[in-house]
């Protein structure tokens, strides 16, 4: 039964990567998460400076320890700011970052990026302002379609995140979307890469493991 498994996941990284490909973003599928900190190293020219979109990934992947042994300047809002005037003003700042480094919260088989955001300033770093955006996302993310891509995230990433970031929204209480109005509500807003944006380079580095929400 794993053999089976392992063939029918590396059919699907195959049908993504060329379909993201295609969709003129970069793509490339690594092992493990060694492997995939590696190449978002490898990726980071010298005297870059980052900014980091909130993800669970990248922290798996060891990416903070990297960053700050390699010496490379990086901004953290959810981590660095101590006021939420501290944090808004972060979130600008990762807009005019040489490079953005987020996860997502799912990727299409037909190479599309789909990810729900509270306050939108992961997902719009990701289209504009850097001049590079590199996503890491492990294989567990991988979904058919749009209509798939959204119904994981609501029934599946939304409230395990909402849980985690200590939110006050019904599913925390529950465990299941509601569709609700709460002011700690985390999916604000839904944005879909289609397909590369015209001035940013996007780079999405696929990892033979799960990883991530």
């Amino acid at each position: 039964m794993e053999q089976l498994e392992r063939w029918f996941r590396e059919k699907q990284v195959e049908r993504t990567i060329q379909a993201l490909k295609k969709n003129n973003f970069e793509a490339l599928y690594v092992l493990d998460s060694k492997a995939a900190l590696e190449e978002v190293m490898k990726q980071i020219p010298d005297g870059a400076n980052v900014g980091l979109g909130g993800s669970v990934t990248l922290s798996q992947i060891g990416l903070l320890d990297a960053l700050k042994n390699r010496k490379i300047p990086f901004i953290q809002p959810q981590t660095q700011a101590k006021t939420p005037e501290e944090m808004r003003e972060l979130f600008r700042k990762c807009f005019s970052t040489d490079v953005f480094l987020s996860g997502t919260n799912a990727v299409t088989e037909d190479g599309k990026l789909f990810n729900i955001d509270a306050t939108g300033n992961r997902v719009g770093a990701m289209f504009m302002g850097p001049l590079k955006t590199i996503v890491v996302t492990g294989v567990n993310k991988i979904v058919k379609d749009l209509e798939a891509a959204e119904k994981r995230v609501r029934e599946w990433a939304a409230p395990q995140n909402a849980k985690r970031l200590n939110r006050k929204t019904p599913c925390v209480e529950t465990g299941v979307c509601s569709d609700c109005s709460s002011p700690d509500r985390i999916c604000n807003i839904y944005v879909t890469l289609a397909k590369k944006p015209v001035r940013t380079e996007v780079v999405v580095i696929l990892v033979g493991e799960n990883l991530g929400i």
